[in-house]
């Protein structure tokens, strides 16, 4: 399965600009052979959330129309990272999937907020896991501040997930605990983790990439550097079962006590 990440410097508060550049992506993405393409989180406003009654995708329709145009005339999925949303008159930072047909098959309204960022002022919280299938595979995605709770990750990876996708707008001054907790939660999943964070700078926040693909073993298959890349990676889904049957803690899991 070839995956290809796309690590962008979303241009702050400007909806315009960001989905010419992530339409331009997507079809260099799909021109790599791409079956899976991953963006990062809020990508259509960045972290202008004292505009988001201006900014905000309604209902989510612009986007989800780009990203399902997309992926039927390219044969792409697409994990739509995330976009700042207005549903009934709240909003949500909400992650969209698309397989390669065009259809629109889960989404996930991010279920922990992230205070340094303000979230909680200005969103919405989720509550449902999101689990979803592609090429009969199942996967699951999450967005950013959920890195930080295991359970999450956890209860995602016990539905059956083989890979987890983690979009963000991970800060560079914590981008050692980014690494460190993505290779953690690879490793104690036994799944493939693939997570896309952005670059460039917003007026509070400087972001420095590193996304990552890691492998179920802990082994990082790719790192992005500090700049805009698309990073093509192809990974082998068997791992995941053969790590699991060589160290079975799903099995081991004491779901007695805790």
């Amino acid at each position: 399965m070839r995956i290809a990440c796309v690590q962008l410097n979303i241009a702050f508060g400007d909806p315009k600009e960001n989905f010419r550049k992530v339409e331009e992506k997507i079809r260099k993405a799909a021109m790599l052979n791409a079956e899976i393409v991953v963006l990062p989180e809020m990508w259509n406003s960045a972290y202008d959330l004292t505009r988001l009654e201006e900014l905000a995708d309604v209902n989510g329709e612009e986007t989800k129309n780009l990203l399902t145009s997309l992926a039927k005339e390219l044969h792409i999925h697409i994990i739509g990272g995330s976009v700042s949303i207005k549903k009934d008159n709240h909003f949500f930072n909400t992650m969209y999937i698309v397989n390669n047909t065009g259809e629109l098959i889960a989404e996930y309204d991010k279920a922990h907020l992230f205070k340094l960022m303000d979230e909680h002022l200005y969103l919405e919280a989720g509550s449902n896991k999101n689990i979803f299938k592609l090429d009969d595979v199942e996967m699951g995605g999450v967005i950013c501040y959920d890195l930080r709770f295991p359970e999450w990750f956890r209860a995602h990876s016990s539905a059956g997930a083989k890979v987890i996708f983690v979009p963000a707008q991970w800060p560079a001054p914590r981008v050692d605990h980014w690494k460190i907790l993505l290779q953690a939660r690879a490793i104690e999943n036994q799944c493939f983790i693939v997570a896309v964070n952005r670059v460039g700078e917003d007026p509070n926040n400087s972001f420095n990439g590193n996304s990552m693909v890691i492998a179920p073993w802990g082994e990082i298959l790719w790192v992005g550097a500090d700049k805009e890349t698309i990073g093509v990676v192809d990974i082998n889904i068997d791992e995941v079962e053969e790590v699991r049957n060589r160290i079975p803690v799903f099995k081991d899991r004491r779901v007695d006590i805790y």
